[in-house]
């Protein structure tokens, strides 16, 4: 598995090898042992399914305050999407910067994204299924989202159109009006 750590530390990017024949492939597509020898570590208690049906839908940025605080390792297994994940513990230096990467089922590519960050994706095709694993339950008390569009935080998303949101992310307040809890010191 070659894994590349990107631009903000903490999030890193993951690409299984795979071996293929006539007949398909087989991947090893998460190995604590192997995350675990460059101190990635993460108990992941649960795993989750999700298709968006249409291109253009936006879904986030979402997280879960400390300490309920999620790691994530997202994959898309259908259609392509472009992720996102964004540093919302106080205190760090990479506070509010973000970085994006396109995950598809074709580049077979992954995305560690580690407590105190915020996810997001965008759908760039029609039928897109993520499956992503986390280190903490959901916890509903705790579920937060911040606006897609939070002018502090910037996300350069590539839109040609509005996108679709949900009724929760239609509502989600800028980052200086939430209740974030991060710092670096509890992530």
């Amino acid at each position: 598995m070659k894994i590349t750590e990107l631009e903000v530390p903490g999030v890193f990017l993951l690409e299984p090898k795979y071996f293929e024949d006539s007949r398909g492939y087989y991947c090893e597509s998460y190995s604590k042992r192997t995350l675990a020898e460059i101190g990635l570590n993460a108990d992941f208690v649960q795993d989750g399914h999700s298709l968006s049906r249409e291109k253009g839908i936006l879904r986030g940025i979402h997280f879960q305050r400390y300490p309920h605080s999620q790691t994530k390792l997202v994959r898309c297994t259908r259609g392509r999407i472009l992720d996102v994940a964004v540093d919302l513990r106080k205190g760090s230096k990479y506070y509010t910067r973000w970085v994006a990467v396109e995950l598809s089922e074709e580049n077979r590519r992954q995305l560690w994204i580690p407590k105190g960050f915020g996810h997001a994706f965008l759908t760039l095709s029609e039928n897109c299924e993520l499956q992503y694993k986390v280190d903490d339950f959901y916890c509903p008390r705790e579920d937060r989202s911040i606006a897609w569009s939070d002018p502090q935080i910037a996300v350069d998303w590539h839109l040609t159109a509005e996108p679709t949101l949900s009724e929760k992310d239609k509502k989600a307040p800028l980052l200086k009006d939430s209740d974030v809890n991060f710092a670096t010191e509890n992530c």
